[in-house]
């Protein structure tokens, strides 16, 4: 089971970019997929983009040319790097671990926020 740390939210212009960081520790990093989630106020929550242990990739429609995830396997760490953000995107971004892409392998965190407005 692993413990995960998100990082890198904020404030930003719609049209800006952030780059958000998921900080994880315990084992098996490397054999599970990596996903990241988020949820605005009123909605549930919803899957934003995964990241296998083979560094195959998918995206929501909603995302898809504006965000990239990506992996260090080393430094345990996964990436959401967003471009052209829109204030739709507002929301507290999540991640989180499966094995297979279908069973849980890290609890909730705190999520990091992110804002976009003018």
């Amino acid at each position: 089971q692993l413990q995960l740390v998100e990082s890198g939210g904020g404030l930003v212009q719609p049209g800006g970019s952030l780059r958000l960081s998921c900080a994880a520790s315990g084992n098996s990093f490397s054999a599970y997929a990596m996903d990241w989630y988020r949820q605005a106020s009123g909605k549930q929550r919803e899957l934003v983009a995964r990241i296998t242990s083979g560094g195959t990739t998918i995206y929501a429609d909603c995302v898809k040319g504006r965000f990239t995830v990506s992996r260090d396997n080393a430094k345990k760490t996964v990436y959401l790097q967003m471009n052209s953000l829109k204030a739709e995107d507002t929301a507290i971004f999540y991640c989180h671990a499966d094995a297979l892409g279908l069973v849980p392998r890290s609890d909730w965190g705190q999520g990091t926020q992110v804002s976009v407005s003018s």
